[in-house]
């Protein structure tokens, strides 16, 4: 089988078929990160052919997507679940993971009031617990909003305001999104929500509740694939696929120089355990956070431009792990906690993803608390952070308190690249910079400082790699950026002929 971009034919390379470095001690392409995107982008070079090297700073690949092992238990960094409508990603995952892909039933809801919704809404459930007279009044006000609907939303209030209404977007929206942030919603940018939220509004909603329509719309999907063993399966798949490409994986390798001459990147400085060592390269493929790979560059970069990777944001969060003996304190894989008086802003129910994950006649559950590096709950105790956990999930009526055996904290800095008021400008800055290297790619979630889900981030990868493998000029930047999916636009209609002929 021949691998196809954009209609143009090339063999898939094998093991051995790769071309050399000539004769300067290239390592080939250096790929910064070994999470999906630094993965795929890694795989990509290695179907084509290409040397490479990939440098983890961590010490297990797959990034935020990878599965942490503590006493018996597997749990994520937060939930990821496995949906596509890019056949291609969906292809490549079913054929890594083979029967160790579970499909898995979607069940969510929200605490919200003392009590708890169902997620997606049904009218019964709405109507039942808010009552007639709130629910209407929830129409009202989204009947209202009407008369803008054709208003340009700048930042994420307006934007969901403008779909739901400004009741629905206090009551469903408001607290959940700033314990996310940590700003006000007003200061955040509309381009996050018409990511995350994609073609929902409240009308479709409403279609959906009536069962007057029924589409994929991410938000609504009742099932989805997820390795038996947790995302980092997948994960730790790819890396073993990279490998027998003749890509090595290192780990506990944090890059942090990356030098160039003009716009030509030339090699990489490398720390293990304080030793630094360089190597040449033919070019980079980089998905470690933007404002990252901008400022480890040596000469540094202009100082406009530095300043505008100073200037972008992340968010962290921290994860405590809980396990109790209660096999099924409640049925979800997740719950979502609009409550301003509860500091968690999610609870994941592992169990409920796999079975396999957790000890048999208990499980584990993932209490997820979004804060910045510093703050009061990144660098509070283990042992108190547990406390604060367990006491919290028991107030609200999720767990028994004295049946919870064991915990556990796990820090996660630059989770989430932040859509505050002054990003867009400067990663366009960033942006046009970067352009004027000619052998230097970025892609993934915080290569594009964008939150892209794994089905994009892998996308962008891809594109990536075959831009430096190929010499060809896909735009990393344009997936993702339209406010329905990009599968829906017509230049993906192009992108889905990728093929890859994978590797048995």
């Amino acid at each position: 089988m021949n691998s196809s971009v954009g209609g143009r034919k090339s063999p898939v390379a094998r093991p051995g078929d790769s071309d050399s470095a000539e004769s300067n001690g290239s390592i080939g392409t250096a790929v910064l990160g070994g999470g999906p995107a630094g993965l795929t982008g890694a795989y990509t070079l290695g179907l084509r052919g290409k040397r490479a090297m990939v440098f983890e700073g961590d010490g297990s690949v797959g990034g935020i997507a990878k599965t942490i092992e503590f006493n018996g238990y597997r749990f994520d960094l937060g939930g990821h679940r496995f949906f596509t409508k890019m056949k291609p990603i969906e292809k490549l995952w079913e054929h890594v993971m083979g029967d160790q892909f579970l499909t898995r039933p979607r069940l969510s809801r929200i605490y919200y009031q003392g009590k708890f919704f169902d997620y997606p809404l049904t009218a019964k459930d709405v109507l039942g617990r808010l009552g007639i007279w709130e629910s209407g009044l929830c129409a009202l006000s989204y009947l209202w909003t009407l008369r803008k609907k054709n208003k340009k939303a700048d930042t994420f209030e307006e934007w969901v305001t403008i779909r739901f209404g400004r009741r629905l977007y206090d009551a469903f929206f408001r607290t959940y999104t700033e314990k996310v942030w940590g700003i006000p919603g007003s200061e955040i940018r509309s381009q996050w929500a018409a990511q995350r939220i994609k073609n929902f509004s409240l009308w479709k909603a409403a279609m959906t509740i009536l069962g007057l329509r029924r589409e994929n719309v991410t938000t609504l999907i009742e099932e989805f694939k997820y390795p038996r063993l947790g995302p980092g399966q997948m994960w730790e798949r790819f890396q073993e696929r990279v490998e027998e490409l003749g890509i090595p994986v290192v780990l506990n390798h944090r890059v942090t120089q990356v030098k160039r001459k003009d716009k030509h990147i030339t090699g990489i400085v490398v720390r293990k355990n304080g030793d630094t060592t360089e190597h040449a390269v033919d070019s980079v493929l980089s998905s470690i956070p933007l404002s990252e790979v901008v400022l480890s560059l040596d000469p540094p970069a202009p100082p406009e431009v530095q300043d505008a990777a100073r200037r972008l944001r992340y968010r962290d969060f921290c994860l405590v792990a809980l396990m109790t003996t209660e096999r099924e304190p409640f049925p979800d894989n997740w719950i979502y906690i609009h409550d301003p008086d509860t500091r968690a802003g999610r609870v994941q129910n592992f169990g409920a993803w796999s079975e396999d994950m957790v000890v048999p006649g208990t499980t584990c559950l993932g209490v997820e608390y979004f804060c910045f590096e510093g703050d009061d709950i990144w660098e509070m105790p283990d042992a108190q952070a547990v406390e604060l956990a367990k006491n919290e999930l028991a107030r609200i009526g999720l767990i028994d308190a004295d049946k919870v055996i064991d915990g556990v904290k796990i820090r996660v800095p630059k989770a989430y690249p932040m859509y505050d008021s002054q990003y867009e400008a400067c990663v366009e800055v960033l942006r046009e910079y970067l352009a004027g290297f000619d052998n230097l790619q970025v892609c993934g979630r915080n290569g594009l400082h964008r939150y892209n889900n794994q089905d994009h981030s892998m996308w962008t990868a891809i594109l990536a790699g075959l831009n430096l493998a190929e010499g060809a000029s896909y735009d990393v930047w344009s997936v993702n950026t339209e406010e329905e999916y990009l599968e829906e636009g017509e230049v993906v209609d192009a992108l889905l002929d990728v093929e890859f002929e994978l590797v048995a």
